[in-house]
């Protein structure tokens, strides 16, 4: 028995047209699960769902706007009558405004409020309250399912600048545990992973100077990962997968998954 075969499974990835939910998305899929694609930006989707298609996988793209409840609805509705009943959530959306970024010229008590809720919004209603509001009670009355929601190592350890990013995803690991206890006897898993350093579009600017040379931020990243490196997306893929087989994780529900380098456990 392969432990780590998702045939006959239906995974939803919301977000997946970016780079680390799209590389998850496509392992999903090689793993033989039926993969809606959910994002709010059509050719940013289309893209991901015909990538996975073309590697021999079954994906379709559905448009949804992960702050917007109804959008999520019609999107489950679709997804349900086109690849069946969704029995794996990945919640990827999310990001940080970069508004709320501390810095000399924008200290923290000057940080507006409706940019500090804008960064909530995105991590913990788009991110994880929204799509398991609607995704998750079909799950719960099926008695199966596997929701995995994306954490950081922010919410650990708050960091330097990003502080309502950091407080947003805090509460990421505070709700994953909260649906966990409360699923768990309905037969639906809840479990967070938590990435470290991955280069994406929402933090390349901070890591990279314009001509790819490393910021003195990537620089202290690297000095406190004790690998000395950034991840790659497909480095994800694997804790995925696992927390996504019923088989492989069976009885893990409200852990997080820390897929960081070793940046956590860095000290001095």
């Amino acid at each position: 028995m392969n432990l780590f075969d998702l045939t006959d499974e239906v995974a939803v990835a919301i977000g997946a047209g970016g780079v680390l939910a799209g590389a998850v998305a496509e392992g999903l899929a090689r793993a033989g699960a039926r993969v809606a694609v959910v994002d709010l930006r059509p050719e940013a989707g289309e893209i991901r769902a015909r990538s996975i298609a073309s590697q021999g996988g079954t994906a379709q793209f559905f448009q949804a706007d992960a702050l917007d409840r109804a959008s999520l609805e019609r999107a489950h509705e679709a997804i349900a009558d086109s690849l069946g009943a969704p029995t794996i959530l990945f919640n990827a959306a999310g990001g940080n405004d970069p508004r709320t970024t501390v810095t000399p010229e924008n200290p923290f008590e000057a940080i507006p409020l409706e940019n500090w809720r804008r960064n909530f919004d995105l991590n913990l209603v788009a991110g994880v309250l929204l799509p398991c509001q609607v995704f998750g009670p079909e799950m719960v009355a099926r008695r199966r399912g596997s929701i995995i929601n994306i954490a950081s190592v922010s919410a650990h350890v708050p960091l330097s600048r990003v502080v309502s990013y950091s407080a947003a995803k805090a509460g990421v690991l505070s709700l994953t545990q909260f649906l966990a206890r409360e699923w768990a006897p309905f037969g639906v898993r809840v479990n967070s992973i938590t990435p470290g350093f991955f280069p994406a579009e929402q933090n390349r600017a901070l890591l990279f100077h314009p001509d790819g040379s490393p910021t003195e931020r990537t620089r202290a990243i690297w000095g406190h990962t004790p690998m000395g490196r950034f991840g790659e997306p497909a480095e994800l893929v694997g804790a995925a997968i696992f927390l996504a087989s019923a088989r492989a994780s069976s009885f893990v529900t409200g852990a997080d998954l820390r897929v960081d380098g070793g940046f956590l456990c860095q000290t001095i």
